[in-house]
């Protein structure tokens, strides 16, 4: 399993984002990154500019969303509904798509129940809870 660290899983992001600013052939994942990034014009910016943002710590107290976090679960959010892992999130995720209109909001939904379940496991010190990550689903997708 790769586990990159903070700066490792940053440093794919901005490299994938000059590549393609530069117009750098990308590989498969680049591509993919590159279609999350796309969907989110609000961080180009940060991604124009490693040498500020490598480091920065996005923090609750800021008020802001840590734009490297969302990019990454939007990421995890690919891989799961390429593999239909958990099983069942593809057919969750195209309920909740029916139900928004929208891909990228049905995404999102996954996203927040992601979220949810990795901070709960990280609170708890244990593994993911994989029943209550497709409980939330269920919720969002009877929305």
């Amino acid at each position: 399993m790769f586990s990159p660290s903070r700066d490792q899983a940053r440093q794919f992001l901005f490299d994938t984002w000059q590549k393609y600013r530069s117009g750098t052939a990308l590989s498969e994942m680049e591509r993919i990154a590159l279609d999350v990034m796309s969907q989110h014009p609000e961080y180009h910016a940060l991604l124009d500019d490693p040498a500020r943002n490598l480091d920065r710590d996005f923090t609750p107290e800021d008020g802001a969303i840590n734009p490297f976090l969302h990019l990454s679960l939007h990421l995890a959010i690919e891989e799961q509904l390429s593999i239909d892992q958990p099983r069942g999130i593809r057919t969750q995720f195209a309920r909740i798509a029916l139900a928004s209109g929208s891909e990228h909001e049905a995404k999102h939904a996954l996203l927040d129940c992601l979220a949810e379940t990795l901070w709960l496991a990280q609170r708890a010190g244990s593994a993911p809870d994989q029943a209550l990550y497709l409980a939330c689903l269920a919720r969002k997708s009877a929305k």
